[in-house]
């Protein structure tokens, strides 16, 4: 299937094919990234509108994630059509609906972590693209998904999951879906800076959080057998350093399973490639290459002929579930085999987290322009 054009009426320009791909050698060539680039191209609709797959649903967050391996593989205007699609989508009080087919809203929910993700697919195409023009346009509604996120925090610093119907925050907060937003406000806060703004309430707001998910675990929903609550804590950049490792080894029998990925659940049979790819990128910002690497590589028993990616595999029987490849899967092996080859710009911003400004760091376009998209040896 040909993709289609989502910008309607006028045909997308075609993809960068200049630029280097992620590579790794056995693991995984740069035709195959190519490849699976294409197939989530594939999926998106013609208006923009990046779902799990052809007609399927669509979540702002991982709309995002896929948008971002878009860019990735050279589909610049792809992506840019892909966010500027969820602009479009935006609530005035800064929210997205938590699900949406063909356009209309499915699930009403308004989550934080849907309102904060745009921020990190913002920053992680400016470093890909410097698209001026597209920041420009996104500010506006990362400023207003991010507000939000601010007004949802709870005593303590953690962030409440979704609003009530009154407008107030839910007084549940979800541990993989609050890393998540420290790490988007601090994204939001590159961008500001990238723009000569502060933003002191989302400064405030990241400091207090990021206390909360390294000292307060009781503040959080008990969702421990979800591998997610393990790593997400290092991926979002809250954890670092030899705490980032010991938390990592701690969970490691629990969660891993040798020579083919990671149990989405810890007491299921069940590995999943997004979770066992999210891992490896853990692992790359926890500074261990040559663990994220293996992984990487156990969870291609996962991949389809044209690219796409399965969702998971019972290993008790062998058999694929859910039966679905999606475009966020997909996602997540770009993205990880970008972290560990440093292959675009965008690389540092999962590799290297602490290349973001922490709150009181000066904030210049030029330095954070350069610094948040190096990967250093």
């Amino acid at each position: 299937m040909a993709p289609s054009t989502p910008s309607g009426s006028r045909p997308l320009p075609p993809a960068d094919r200049t630029g280097t791909l992620p590579e790794l050698p056995g693991v995984l060539t740069g035709d195959q990234v190519r490849t699976t680039v294409a197939w989530i191209a594939a999926q998106q609709d013609a208006d923009g509108a990046l779902p799990w797959s052809r007609g399927e649903q669509l979540d702002p967050w991982d709309s995002v994630e896929a948008a971002m391996a878009l860019d990735v593989g050279g589909e610049h205007a792809r992506a840019a059509a892909a966010y500027r699609w969820l602009a479009g989508q935006q609530r005035p009080d800064g929210s997205w609906a938590s699900e949406y087919r063909e356009g209309a809203e499915t699930a009403p929910a308004a989550e934080s972590n849907h309102a904060g993700y745009l921020a990190v697919g913002a920053w992680h195409s400016w470093l890909t693209t410097g698209d001026e023009e597209l920041v420009e346009q996104l500010w506006p509604v990362v400023r207003r998904g991010l507000d939000l996120v601010t007004r949802m925090q709870l005593p303590g610093g953690a962030i409440g999951w979704a609003l009530r119907p009154d407008g107030t925050a839910d007084g549940t907060a979800l541990l993989t879906g609050n890393a998540s937003l420290f790490q988007a406000l601090r994204c939001g806060i590159a961008l500001a800076g990238l723009r000569g703004e502060v933003q002191p309430d989302w400064e405030v707001a990241v400091t207090d959080l990021g206390t909360a998910l390294r000292t307060r675990p009781q503040d959080f929903a008990d969702r421990s057998r979800y591998s997610m609550d393990w790593y997400y804590p290092v991926l979002g950049g809250a954890v670092t350093g030899a705490a980032a490792r010991d938390r990592l080894a701690a969970g490691w029998d629990t969660f891993v399973v040798p020579g083919l990925g990671a149990r989405c659940v810890s007491d299921r049979p069940w590995v999943t490639g997004a979770e066992t790819c999210e891992l490896a990128l853990a692992l790359a910002v926890a500074d261990q290459p040559d663990a994220a690497l293996e992984q990487l590589t156990a969870m291609q028993h996962l991949r389809d002929d044209d690219g796409s990616y399965w969702t998971g595999l019972v290993f008790a029987d062998g058999k694929r579930w859910p039966v679905e490849r999606t475009t966020w899967t997909a996602a997540a092996v770009v993205l990880a085999a970008d972290a560990l080859t440093g292959a675009t710009p965008a690389a540092g911003l999962f590799r290297h987290p602490g290349t973001l400004p922490a709150p009181g760091m000066p904030r210049s376009a030029d330095s954070l322009a350069g610094g948040a998209g190096t990967v250093h040896p």
